[in-house]
């Protein structure tokens, strides 16, 4: 690193005595170009112009003392170019200083453009206006120079450049502290606080339930059917359970029988739950969605149910109202398809009823009118004519014995013949039917095949029966599959402690949301002002 060397000064001063004692101005020491106000004209240009020989005595002594200023090898060449742009005839670097420092010019002093032309232009007045250096103490001669090495240079531009850049930085640190603190921070301290203070607080009442099938259906089931689990047979049924409490016929039902509107209109609430009392349906709908929540797991076939409100015994009478309604909801969604297929047997059945029956008494009419079987007929009036003969016999011998008594039993007489007379009379019948069925032998077979048809008819219609009465037990069974039983597993509660807000949680939600939306925007302005720039 180069230093600046530390030059003397020196201050010469011409007086009028030293004037007209004729010596020189390097001589004394000492010079002034400025003249004073009362010396001569005539002798101040003699003293400007008067330039000691090189070979003078004192010559020698003031270019030693200029040796010893430590020049540097810079300063001497600009002492000589400007030694020789005065008309100077120096022998040396050090005695063109000397001999610039005796015309009272200062070799290593920047002259205004200005003063140059105003030194042109005022002749000697310009000339009396310079000031020379001051001499300094001989133990401040070796002053650093003013030129500055190279590496020194770029080691302060690099220094600068760091700086500038620091400074960049903590100015663009600010600007993003400033910017996340209003877009980001601000906002979400103004979410915590409502959170924290201002939230109304909400009990939660939890409850589990799920739909069964009816005993024995899944064992009576045949095919896939039967290998398929409960679970996956209610699922239908489950989440048409669920979507009917999440719907806003269960939440006017709701409001109807309890009232809900009611309750999230209190004053007690904040501003941002509080319902308005003249809410539409559909408001009190989106606030009936947000505190009811149902969730349904396929894997195990259970419905949770989840209900916020702003008192815990309100919030327990809410679910277990839900649940009547879900209840009555499984119940109406098998009955439809039940009471259809048992109508429809029913039906059948009393229609084979009918047929049978109108068989039957088909039947009956020809079996009225003729004989079924001749043969057959005569075999039996002749078995019933034989056992009349043998009934009456007995009842005679019976009679006859009681007439050889010497005392007969008079009502036991007038029994036994009366008896007698009944079988006599049955077999004189028996006998007439034996006679008749014998003459009208010929004319039976016609009727005979009529009747062997209605035979047949009633069988048919026996079968048609049987069949009717199959279906229809078989619809009840398959009905009774389709009946669905509604299971609390976890009954509704009041819960003693708060569940919402939790403000910890949402807090920390909303700032992620705010330093979302705000890296967002700031990557869209980014972009933005990229493709305006480019």
């Amino acid at each position: 690193m180069t230093t600046k060397p530390k030059a003397r000064k020196f201050r010469i001063r011409r007086t009028a005595s030293s004037a007209s004692k004729g010596t020189s101005p390097v001589a004394s020491g000492e010079a002034d170009m400025t003249a004073a106000p009362g010396e001569d004209a005539a002798v101040g240009q003699s003293e400007q112009t008067a330039v000691p020989s090189a070979t003078a005595p004192g010559t020698s002594l003031e270019v030693e003392d200029i040796r010893k200023e430590g020049l540097t090898g810079r300063q001497l060449r600009m002492a000589r170019r400007m030694a020789h742009k005065h008309g100077l005839a120096p022998t040396s670097d050090f005695d063109a200083v000397r001999l610039l420092r005796a015309k009272g010019i200062d070799p290593f002093q920047r002259t205004h453009i200005v003063e140059l032309v105003s030194s042109a232009v005022g002749g000697d007045s310009a000339k009396e206006s310079v000031q020379l250096p001051q001499t300094l103490p001989s133990e401040r001669i070796n002053l650093p120079s003013t030129d500055i090495s190279p590496a020194e240079r770029r080691a302060q531009d690099i220094r600068s450049i760091q700086q500038d850049i620091a400074s960049r930085r903590r100015r663009k640190l600010l600007l993003l502290l400033s910017r996340l603190a209003a877009f980001v921070f601000l906002p979400t301290l103004i979410a915590g606080y409502y959170f924290f203070a201002i939230a109304t607080p909400m009990y939660t009442t939890k409850s589990e339930f799920l739909i069964l099938t009816a005993d024995g259906a899944g064992s009576s089931a045949g095919g896939l059917g039967g290998l398929l689990p409960s679970q996956f047979a209610t699922g239908q049924d489950s989440i048409a359970t669920q979507s009917y409490l999440q719907s806003k016929d269960a939440m006017l039902r709701l409001d109807n029988d309890l009232g809900f509107r009611d309750h999230f209109s209190q004053e007690s609430i904040d501003a941002l739950q509080r319902l308005d009392p003249e809410a539409t349906n559909e408001a009190a709908y989106k606030v009936y969605k947000k505190y009811v929540k149902l969730g349904y797991d396929p894997t195990e076939g259970v419905i949770r149910m989840e209900l916020s409100t702003a008192d815990p015994e309100i919030s327990r009478l809410f679910s277990e109202q839900l649940i009547e309604y879900a209840e009555e909801r499984v119940d109406q969604l098998s009955q439809e398809k039940r009471f259809d297929a048992v109508k429809t047997a029913q039906e059948s059945l009393d229609e084979a009823k009918n047929e049978r029956r109108a068989a039957q008494r088909r039947l009956v009419e020809l079996q009225e009118g003729t004989i079924l079987d001749p043969e057959g007929e005569i075999a039996n009036i002749r078995n019933l004519i034989g056992n009349v003969e043998i009934q009456l016999q007995e009842k005679q011998l019976a009679l006859n014995t009681q007439l050889n008594n010497s005392r007969p039993n008079q009502a036991r007489v007038e029994a036994l013949r009366t008896e007698v007379e009944v079988l006599q009379a049955e077999l004189d019948k028996q006998n007439a039917r034996l006679n008749r069925a014998t003459e009208d032998n010929s004319s039976l077979a016609s009727q005979a095949s009529e009747i062997q048809m209605a035979q047949a008819d009633l069988a048919t219609s026996d079968l048609v029966l049987q069949s009717a009465l199959e279906t229809k037990r078989q619809s009840e069974i398959e009905a009774n599959k389709q009946v669905r039983y509604l299971t609390v597993a976890v009954k509704p509660v009041a819960s003693q402690d708060p569940s919402y807000p939790r403000s910890f949680e949402n807090t920390l939600v909303a700032f992620l949301i705010f330093t979302g939306i705000y890296l967002l925007l700031s990557l869209t302005a980014s972009v933005l002002r990229e493709q305006v720039s480019s």
